[in-house]
């Protein structure tokens, strides 16, 4: 035998009973018989419970009981044939009358009791019920209606009521099902006074359970409208997706924890008869779903889910007086019991001073009445503080019995909160290993849950959030590159990176929905005036999980947000120098910042573009390695003048010719003053520790004067035409000697210079061609044969390739 659940979902339109049918085709055998719990259609259970409170207020009620009727009506009308149709459309008026028979007794009594509202709420499960069996009987199943309350009997506690499962057990024995469908409504029982009483929250899953264990049935089966458990709910994390099964531990701590695919109760009798459960949607019931059962298969990853309430309410105790008070504990939680306040989590300090607590938001009043009761003297004997209610919060969960034993899960838990900025109030772990909570601010749950199912690998992919300033050469080409691997990134990587928010000195665009969309042109329609301060807040304030900031401008405007951006535990990548070639302060400040908000400051392309400098130096660094002497060249604009800086052609042509190519910064000074070149060797400098400031290097300049205070830069390359004769002194002697020109920078003993200097064939970079860059490092293993980094050093392709590396390496941290 098998039992068959349907929530409000699954009975509440022509197409969803439709679904019904097919299912049951599938599950139904001649042979024995097949038990179908309904819920009411869905919404009609909330708008009875309107309609009640608003008779209570001395409101009218009528609209809202018209809308629930009309939904029935409709629904009967489309589902059933005509001659079907007369006998249930009636059931549905009286019905009606009979409800607003009793919102009428409400309203001139002023009374709404519990038992009057289990009575009232009872109607939606007996239509649903009602229309069930009808349909599939003109569908030609036998299908008969079954009134739960003639087998299920509880106390009376109304509203939640506790099944007495010896009358009850005694009454499924009796019933002996024939080989024929039973439509049984999910919810309801009767007390032993014959009253109608409600199972409370999820009781038609109650409902089948209870069926299930009573008649001993092989199967339960849950049908809804989601795929099964999910890793979270998706509202919050797009990539969560359906584990395919659970253990009966894990499926309750995920339900008791916020999952509301089935409620913690419903698997009590399951549990106790081992009965495996299904999940399943009525909606796509090709889908597998989840199975809930003894002993799940070992899965992949550390957890099964993570799981949340979002509204919750922190208590915390606190006081010198509780120290050595025997009993403290039993006389609050008895308190709270007393007043039927369900406590979530607790934690308690070692040295007893402070006891904290976690209950449903809407405890709260009563939780304040029990303790203020229970510790009347002492609250006025100054023994205990006044208690702190804090109920902006949040409780985030993982669950899975793979962390039983497995060391590093609650590191990763707690780490990945932190990287993104998130503040833990509260933590508590069960000697079982199977959970592991945290009370967080409830303004960054959808953050936490996101960060928290990346970071332990319950995504198929790891998303990231990233916001673009500048979209020059290297940012359109860096789209570019993004859009050409995103499918590799997915793939092979397990990355996705989301375009959140694109500006620059003109415009700027925040996407709604972030996705990995890579438009060359950035701002689509409608873009807003570039303020870069409203971008930055504007896309914090989404509170999204992961977020990297890339720069790919040279702008030290860009540069000044660098510490509110750290603040927010916001990533940066930069690809501009300006930030580290400042001051030494502003320098380490930055470093600072990154550190202590845990979250990563790359900026490999400052130096070499696409080349792994700073990397390599790093490695060298924090190996120990005692750096010598480096030397290099490090601009690919003044590489490639000097390398076709030969023949007829004249130093401003070859100027020119470089700055179209994308080799020169905006203002070709300011690579021919050897400024840029500064910059990067004063970084490499403060890579190594070195305190160093612009001041500190010298440089011998190649340029005349009257070249370098150019008015504009046409002026600029009217003064080089002047000056070609000073240029080609150069060019000839190095031609008549058979060596060649060359910038070169060198760091030794704490000081950098950089010089032209004429370099012959013995030189090891004599043999520079192109744009290329080239640094040598002579360490203390590598004295006698230096480590030599070679290639490309400028151009928009290389450089935008290095800050895809620097982005990919932040995914990987």
């Amino acid at each position: 035998m098998k039992i068959l659940k349907f929530g409000g979902t699954s009975v509440g339109s022509v197409e969803a009973l439709r679904n019904v049918k097919s299912i049951i085709e599938k599950e139904f055998s001649k042979n024995e018989p097949l038990v179908l719990v309904c819920s009411a259609l869905s919404g009609i259970t909330n708008s009875l419970l309107s309609a009640a409170e608003e008779a209570l207020k001395q409101n009218d009620f009528s609209e809202i009981l018209k809308s629930a009727e009309e939904k029935h009506y409709q629904l009967i009308s489309e589902l059933l044939p005509r001659t079907a149709q007369n006998p249930l459309l009636m059931m549905v008026k009286v019905s009606f009358n009979e409800i607003e028979d009793i919102l009428f007794s409400v309203k001139n009594l002023g009374e709404l009791s519990d038992r009057i509202k289990d009575r009232l709420l009872s109607y939606g499960e007996q239509m649903s019920g009602k229309i069930v069996a009808a349909f599939l009987q003109s569908e030609h199943f036998p299908a008969v209606f079954q009134d739960s309350r003639e087998l299920l009997i509880t106390d009376s506690h109304f509203c939640n009521a506790n099944i007495d499962y010896k009358t009850t057990n005694e009454n499924l024995k009796n019933w002996k099902p024939e080989s024929q469908i039973y439509v049984v409504t999910g919810f309801i029982a009767k007390d032993k006074n014959n009253d109608t009483t409600t199972l409370g929250r999820g009781g038609s899953d109650y409902t089948a359970a209870i069926l299930g264990s009573g008649l001993k049935a092989d199967e339960i089966q849950i049908w809804t409208d989601v795929d099964g458990f999910l890793t979270a709910d998706p509202r919050l994390v797009k990539n969560a997706f359906s584990q395919p099964e659970l253990s009966y531990q894990e499926a309750m701590e995920m339900s008791y924890f916020g999952a509301k695919v089935i409620y913690p109760p419903t698997m009590i009798p399951a549990i106790e008869s081992q009965i495996p459960i299904y999940i399943k949607n009525t909606f796509q019931p090709e889908n597998a779903g989840t199975l809930i059962h003894q002993k799940s298969e070992a899965s992949k990853g550390l957890i099964k889910g993570i799981v949340s309430i979002e509204k919750t309410c922190l208590i915390n105790i606190t006081g010198n007086g509780m120290i050595g008070m025997k009993g403290f504990s039993g006389r609050l939680f008895n308190a709270l019991a007393r007043y039927d306040v369900n406590v979530i989590l607790i934690t308690q300090a070692s040295s007893e001073h402070s006891i904290s607590f976690v209950i449903n938001f809407d405890d709260e009043k009563k939780a304040k009445e029990a303790i203020y009761e229970e510790f009347d003297f002492e609250l006025n004997s100054n023994k205990i503080d006044e208690p702190q209610f804090d109920h902006e919060l949040s409780i985030i969960s993982v669950v899975g019995e793979n962390m039983k034993k497995t060391r590093g899960v609650s590191g990763k838990f707690f780490s990945a909160l932190g990287k993104n900025g998130i503040n833990i109030i509260a933590i508590a772990q069960g000697s079982s290993e199977l959970n592991i909570s945290a009370v967080i601010e409830r303004n960054e749950l959808s953050k936490a849950l996101n960060v928290v199912h990346d970071s332990l690998l319950l995504s198929p992919v790891k998303t990231f959030n990233v916001m673009f300033a500048g979209t020059g050469n290297i940012g359109k080409e860096l789209f570019r590159q993004l859009e050409r691997e995103k499918e590799n990134l997915a793939e092979n990587h397990q990355i996705k990176i989301n375009v959140v928010g694109i500006t620059n000195s003109r415009e700027m665009k925040i996407f709604d929905n972030p996705e990995s969309v890579f438009d060359l042109d950035g701002f689509g329609t409608n873009p807003q005036k570039a303020n870069l301060e409203e971008f930055i807040n504007l896309v914090s304030d989404k509170n999204l999980p992961n977020l990297v900031f890339v720069d790919n401008t040279s702008s030290e405007d860009v540069v000044k947000h660098y510490p509110d951006l750290f603040n927010n535990n916001i990533s940066i990548v930069t690809c501009n120098k300006k930030g580290n070639s400042s001051s030494y302060e502003q320098y380490s400040k930055f470093k600072r910042l990154s550190k202590k908000n845990n979250v990563n400051f790359l900026y490999e392309t400052n130096v070499g573009a696409g080349l792994p400098i700073i990397k390599t130096l790093n490695d060298l660094w924090i190996s120990g390695d005692e750096i010598v002497k480096i030397e290099a060249i490090l601009s690919g604009t003044i590489s490639y003048i000097f390398n076709n800086y030969v023949g007829d052609k004249s130093f401003a042509e070859i100027v020119r010719t470089a700055q179209e190519l994308g080799y020169t910064e905006p203002d070709p000074r300011d690579d021919l003053n050897g400024m840029d070149f500064s910059r990067k060797m004063l970084i490499l400098g403060r890579e190594i520790g070195l305190p160093l400031e612009m001041s500190d290097v010298s440089i011998k300049d190649f340029l005349p004067e009257a070249c370098l205070k150019a008015e504009s830069i046409p002026a600029f390359y009217e003064e080089l035409e002047k000056h070609e004769p000073y240029f080609s002194s150069f060019k000839k002697e190095a031609e008549n000697s058979g060596r060649k020109l060359r910038l070169i920078g060198v760091l030794e003993d704490g000081k950098i210079n950089i010089e032209v200097q004429i370099v012959d064939a013995n030189h090891p970079f004599f043999g520079l061609s192109g744009s290329d860059n080239i640094i040598s490092f002579t360490t203390s293993r590598y004295r006698n044969t230096p480590l030599v980094v070679k290639g490309p050093g400028a151009g928009s392709e290389v450089t935008a390739a290095g800050v895809f590396a620097d982005l990919v390496r932040v995914t990987a941290q």
